[in-house]
């Protein structure tokens, strides 16, 4: 199994994962075209995607969902709030199939684990992507962890986690109270500090990478994001995790699990 953080951040996200028989396309924050030359970039013909999963209905995680969906003719997975909230934007499906949190899906050989999580959306769900004992978590827009999401992620050797805002840098930053006050409330978004808790819930000695995303662009920066992730695996005693930041303006590089 292998993947690729095709963009992450306010202006849109998308994860492609592939096993050797599934390819799945995880949120279309981007524009069917965008996406379409992401995957190039990486190697990657959109004509072999198998299926769409949407995390909530967010205009940043369904853009292209529906474009993407119709051209190719494949499924898209979704919670019924996504698809009831988001109907709007993503149009008529081709073939739209409802996902309850907790579900397990399998696409081809890949197995989809769903899970709620806390967010000021209709229904939100992460993921987890499996195969042969491999498996890949993703927590992104979630405002706090819980005990169910941590259950999920535990013994993931990949995690994509969400590491929003410095908390100073939101506090002194140009938002207005409004957007401050969501942005750290308990359906908002992870600040490194929480991002840093949950990892040191969830990480373990066989966690081989660790990718930080949804870093804000005005409330963060990579630098603080790696420190809280780096000082969480030495609490941890963990040695050897390959951590990155994924990029809001250009793909990541194809990462082997």
């Amino acid at each position: 199994m292998q993947f690729s953080i095709l963009a992450s951040g306010s202006g849109g996200n998308a994860c492609y994962i592939e096993t050797a028989h599934a390819r799945i396309l995880v949120d279309a924050g981007l524009s069917g075209r965008e996406i379409t030359r992401r995957l190039t970039r990486v190697g990657i013909d959109v004509e072999g995607l198998d299926a769409i999963f949407l995390t909530h209905e967010h205009g940043d995680h369904i853009r292209g969902a529906g474009p993407l969906s119709r051209r190719l003719g494949i499924p898209v997975y979704l919670s019924r709030g996504t698809l009831e909230r988001g109907e709007r934007s993503l149009g008529k499906l081709p073939d739209p199939r409802i996902v309850e949190a907790g579900e397990t899906i399998t696409v081809e050989d890949i197995r989809v684990e769903t899970f709620t999580k806390c967010h000021d959306a209709s229904d939100p769900i992460g993921l987890v992507c499996g195969l042969n004992g491999k498996r890949f978590g993703m927590a992104t827009d979630l405002g706090r962890s819980t005990r169910v999401v941590e259950e999920h992620l535990k013994g993931c050797q990949a995690l994509l986690l969400e590491f929003n805002h410095d908390p100073v840098m939101l506090e002194e930053g140009p938002y207005p109270l409004y957007l401050k006050r969501r942005i750290r409330g308990s359906e908002g978004h992870l600040s490194n500090e929480q991002a840093a808790h949950l990892l040191g819930a969830v990480g373990h000695s066989g966690l081989k990478h660790l990718i930080l995303a949804h870093l804000s662009e005005v409330n963060n920066n990579p630098e603080k994001a790696r420190a809280e992730a780096d000082g969480a695996l030495r609490r941890l005693g963990i040695e050897g995790v390959q951590v990155s930041v994924a990029m809001q303006d250009q793909p990541g590089p194809l990462v082997k699990i």
